[in-house]
């Protein structure tokens, strides 16, 4: 292996190595995940079929999680969001139960792999949330499919390629499925055997997330075209570059001029920096739940 390759893949490997284990509950905190959905299934979709979950009852409220993850990652986050709403959790192209399928992986295609999910199951309008790629894939359906959108969250994801950190970056280009060998063991590895209808297809994940990462992107004009309520919520140590996240709000129309007294100056967009957290405890973190509520009952 040349030296440029092994330090990348060692850098792919210890940002993996560096996720939560799913269902890990942040210290302090009782909440675990619920242990069996309501309702569960596939719903067909381009190239394949994706599986969804139900948890607890009201509104609905899409939670896509983030890469090499599924749903129940969010573990006490999904446990608090579904003490007062119905939980969609949907296990993107790939990852848990959801197979990779032939087609390449997207944004733009998981977007509409969450529009069909809503569509089987009758839902008009949702609230959605979600963490990196997640939080991409449901930008993505916020620009795609608005009329499905009530209210967005967007968690520890960047509109651009730039906006990742230059380690991050790295290290989510090098990923492969030559990496899946070194993997065996760890945490993510560990979930994805204990749901994924075949265990073998781990490499092909790694595989596609790789390709997929390889595009730059940059979704600023039509960042500026949603008109879902959306907030913000990142890390004061995150992946994405602090510069970036500023950047992210002005183009919702944030941060642009002060509120004035009576708040007259705001928009219905927010921004939320959680304070001693990072891109890989954010998901997990009892204060991420708890500010996206906020947001999403707020008047």
């Amino acid at each position: 292996m040349k030296r440029r390759d092994f330090i990348t893949a060692a850098i792919a490997t210890a940002a993996i190595a560096a996720l939560p284990k799913a269902a890990d509950a942040q210290e302090g905190t009782t909440m675990t995940t619920p242990a069996t959905p309501r309702a569960s299934g596939y719903v067909p979709v381009a190239g394949g079929e994706v599986y969804y979950a139900v948890y607890g009852e009201g509104e609905p409220l899409v939670l896509l999680h983030g890469g090499l993850m599924t749903h129940e990652t969010f573990g006490p986050t999904l446990a608090r969001l579904a003490e007062g709403r119905q939980v969609i959790g949907i296990d993107l192209q790939g990852h848990g139960r959801t197979l990779p399928f032939d087609r390449p992986m997207s944004y733009e295609a998981m977007a509409d792999d969450v529009a069909a999910v809503l569509g089987h199951l009758g839902i008009g309008k949702a609230d959605v949330m979600g963490y990196s790629l997640g939080g991409g894939t449901g930008l993505r359906l916020a620009v795609q499919h608005p009329e499905l959108v009530e209210r967005l969250v967007v968690v520890s994801t960047p509109f651009a390629w730039a906006g990742w950190h230059d380690y991050n970056a790295q290290g989510m280009r090098a990923m492969s499925g030559a990496l899946a060998e070194g993997m065996k063991g760890s945490p993510l590895h560990d979930d994805y055997l204990r749901v994924a209808p075949d265990p073998a297809n781990f490499p092909v994940l790694l595989d596609k997330i790789g390709q997929m990462m390889q595009a730059d992107y940059d979704w600023s004009d039509e960042v500026r075209t949603i008109t879902a309520p959306t907030m913000l919520i990142f890390a004061d140590w995150d992946a994405v570059r602090t510069a970036h996240i500023a950047a992210f709000f002005e183009l919702l129309g944030g941060g642009r001029q002060d509120a004035q007294w009576d708040g007259s100056g705001m928009n219905a967009n927010r921004l939320a920096i959680l304070p001693g957290a990072t891109h890989y405890t954010i998901g997990t973190d009892p204060r991420l739940a708890e500010t996206a509520i906020g947001f999403i009952d707020a008047e």
